[in-house]
């Protein structure tokens, strides 16, 4: 029993030996040296190496013109040409450098340099971890990588990820553009950048503000969240979540979309926009809206879709499906809108309504027609099938004007002269200053001449073949104070520019809102770069005569 004791204890000795033996650090080899000498006085407890010094310490090596070499605490200082080499991707020079066997942790300091495959740095002072395998400075540091110079006061280094870790006035300049952020994270293998915290990218082409962001400095696509905009010569645009892709000059945004230009002075809106820089276009969908600035007022445009093609003075915006459009006294719909700013024209087409103050007009085609000497609405044509109406001021009935084709005249942004040109008919419930009713006009002629004060009929002329008499109220049957094909619509009419979105958009947005919340809430990534962007760096780590006159 004794002797079985006695074994198993002899084992364990044995055991616990080879393991400590395990565990305990190699000692710096040295390999060369010219000259070798102790100097108990000058430098205590240290062996003293001069001339081609070269010593190994498990899988470094360092080489120098002279060292301090302290045995006991398996640690060595090194002085000239210092160049310390771990296998055949990091080197790291100086003037000095100090290495610790048992930490494996090396300092060097005075013109450090240290270059790998990927990328070399310059700093003062340079810090290495084997352990950890971390480079770290906190002195101002360059480095260079293929068409990149990086600078910042300081720094780390990730070996293993080849990952660069950039902190406080980090710059990156590269031949086309230049980066400018406080902290920013950069692989030299990949060429990725991520952007935390205020950051620039300036260029020839734009400038680029984010506070958080992706560039692939290889490829130049980039991803930018957070108070993130793109600014061109005219236009800037902003989005919650910004893609570019420099190479195509083209930029997308998702959520909260704005681009403001400058020099048409427009702004548009949605939730998804497409701009393509070389072709001078911009594509917004999503509660898309398109708002002008015009003789000191405001038109407000809407559209499933909105597009925004040409430069400076051949502005177009196109507007498809359900189109709205708003400005103070005047609204309208159609399916489709088509404005040149350069002859100063938009075409609605299909199925369009005017509402001008309290006149509702229809025809088959309208132009609204601007003056490009005083930038002001200058002129307004309906073709085929026109037709006006109001409601009477006080009674049920509508005030009617229906003919082939209208020509108006604006002043000041108000509809002032207007004419209905061929087969003019017209019903007009008369009225005195108390508002009381002296008669029914009904009245055919080839031609009417309507003139309006504040968006209401001041005075009617007819011309030629004149046809039509002024009645009595209880003269004129209900039946025939109608013309052929009045629809009223004044249900419809848009009052304001909140009224430019149906209803069923409006609750496809506070869906989409909802969504967006959830979506972000799940976010457990640093960002989402999109579908164009190789995501390669987290697979590594977790917009005539008169004939008759009637006033």
């Amino acid at each position: 029993m004794k002797k079985s004791l006695f074994f198993v204890c002899c084992c364990f000795l044995l055991l616990l030996s080879q393991v400590v033996l395990a565990q305990a650090p190699k000692k710096i080899i040295v390999e060369n040296s010219d000259f070798a000498d102790v100097n108990q006085v000058e430098i205590p407890d240290a062996l003293l190496l001069i001339g081609n010094v070269r010593v190994n310490h498990d899988g470094i090596v360092m080489t120098c013109n002279k060292a301090y070499y302290f045995q006991k605490e398996n640690y060595i200082k090194a002085f000239g040409n210092v160049q310390m080499v771990q296998g055949d991707t990091l080197f790291l020079n100086s003037k000095y450098a100090e290495y610790n066997g048992n930490l494996k942790k090396a300092y060097a300091s005075g013109d450090a340099v240290m270059s790998s495959p990927d990328a070399t740095l310059e700093t003062e002072i340079i810090n290495f971890d084997r352990n950890a395998q971390e480079v770290f400075y906190d002195t101002p540091g360059t480095i260079v990588n293929k068409d990149n110079i990086l600078k910042s006061n300081a720094g780390r280094y990730y070996a293993n990820e080849k990952k660069f870790k950039f902190l406080t006035a980090v710059t990156i300049t590269n031949p086309t553009y230049v980066i400018k952020s406080n902290h920013l994270d950069y692989y030299s293998n990949s060429g990725h950048s991520y952007l935390f915290g205020p950051s620039t990218i300036t260029s020839k082409t734009n400038y680029i503000y984010t506070e958080k962001g992706f560039y692939d400095t290889k490829k130049n696509l980039a991803h930018f969240l957070t108070k993130s905009f793109i600014k061109y010569d005219d236009r800037v645009i902003r989005g919650d979540s910004l893609y570019y892709d420099r190479n195509k000059e083209f930029a997308s945004a998702t959520r909260n979309v704005k681009i403001t230009d400058s020099v048409n002075r427009g702004i548009i809106k949605g939730h998804y926009a497409e701009l393509y820089k070389k072709l001078d276009s911009v594509f917004v969908t999503k509660r898309a809206l398109a708002v002008n600035f015009v003789e000191n007022d405001s038109v407000y445009i809407h559209g499933k879709k909105l597009m925004v093609t040409g430069k400076e003075g051949e502005r177009i915006i196109r507007a498809f499906n359900n189109v709205r459009f708003f400005k103070k006294d005047m609204s309208g719909k159609c399916d489709s809108i088509h404005s040149s700013s350069k002859i100063s024209l938009t075409k609605m087409i299909g199925n369009p309504i005017l509402w001008n103050g309290k006149s509702q007009i229809t025809g088959d085609l309208m132009h609204l027609i601007g003056n490009n000497t005083t930038q002001k609405l200058d002129s307004l044509k309906v073709l085929n099938n026109t037709f006006i109406v109001s409601q009477d001021t006080i009674g049920t009935g509508y005030n009617q004007v229906k003919g082939q084709n209208l020509y108006g005249k604006f002043e000041d942004g108000k509809l002032r002269d207007v004419d209905i040109i061929k087969n003019a008919e017209v019903i007009y419930y008369m009225r005195n200053d108390a508002q009381e009713l002296i008669g029914i006009n009904k009245n055919v002629s080839s031609k009417i001449n309507l003139l309006l004060d504040k968006n209401e009929i001041e005075t009617i002329t007819f011309f030629q073949q004149v046809d039509g008499d002024i009645y009595p109220e209880s003269e004129l049957p209900e039946n025939a104070r109608k013309l052929r094909g009045l629809l009223w619509r004044g249900e419809e009419q848009i009052k304001s520019k909140d009224d430019i979105f149906p209803a069923e958009e409006n609750g496809e947005n506070a869906t989409e809102v909802k969504e967006t919340k959830a979506a972000i809430a799940k976010e457990e990534v640093p960002m989402k770069i999109r579908k164009e962007t190789l995501n390669y760096d987290k697979k590594q780590k977790p917009l005539p005569a008169k004939t008759g006159k009637v006033k």
